[in-house]
């Protein structure tokens, strides 16, 4: 299975078969050459995740299209005329030959005025764990991380503990389109003392980079 990271928080896995999209989002440049039966797994509606421009991109080249997510995501998709599966926090759901186990819940608190939302991370073929924009440490082995290192919810100490946490063998950075140059640098460098610290490796992706990945 190959991994790509497409951008911000937006990931592309493709096995022999079937493409997966985590978190198709405004930040991520259009995605509109996915020709193979696929999966959208969204973990919250924020629009740097999520939106309807690209799910309409990539259901005009799939020849299928399944799209899971949480409540507050099956709800805004209706609105626009899209079918979401609603998924929570302990589901376990095989789609196209991916096997998907979501963890989590809920939503980082941004602010003390901003109701918190629902919010799923997805391990993938037990292997790579997207955590949406939750901090929340999933109770299972996770192989391979990606870690948020810049959010307005987020601070880089608390990212820095939940690699320490997790303590994955292998883990990538998401979540950086809101940060500078220097400011990614940075973020890079404590993400990579954290993961060494528990005996894993750093890898710094950037968009348009690749994993490949075994099956568990």
């Amino acid at each position: 299975m190959l991994m790509t990271k497409l951008g911000h928080s937006t990931l592309r896995f493709d096995n022999d078969d079937a493409t997966l999209i985590i978190d198709p989002g405004g930040f991520t440049p259009p995605i509109e050459d996915v020709t193979r039966p696929a999966v959208i797994v969204i973990t919250h509606l924020h629009p740097d995740h999520w939106t309807p421009e690209q799910i309409a991109g990539i259901a005009a080249t799939a020849p299928s299209l399944r799209i899971l997510g949480p409540a507050g995501v099956v709800a805004a998709a209706e609105e626009a005329g899209i079918d979401v599966d609603r998924v929570g926090p302990g589901d376990e759901v095989t789609a196209n030959g991916f096997r998907l186990e979501f963890h989590g819940g809920v939503h980082a608190l941004i602010h003390s005025s901003i109701p918190r939302i629902d919010n799923v991370g997805v391990l993938v073929d037990g292997l790579v764990y997207h955590p949406g924009d939750s901090l929340q440490v999933p109770p299972t082995t996770v192989p391979v991380l990606a870690a948020p290192a810049g959010a307005p919810w987020l601070k880089i100490s608390e990212a820095i503990d939940y690699v320490l946490a997790v303590a994955p063998e292998r883990c990538f950075p998401i979540h950086e389109a809101v940060l500078s140059e220097a400011g990614l640098a940075l973020a890079n460098d404590r993400l990579r003392w954290a993961t060494e610290l528990g005996g894993g490796e750093y890898l710094p992706l950037s968009a348009g980079d690749t994993l490949s990945l075994d099956a568990s």
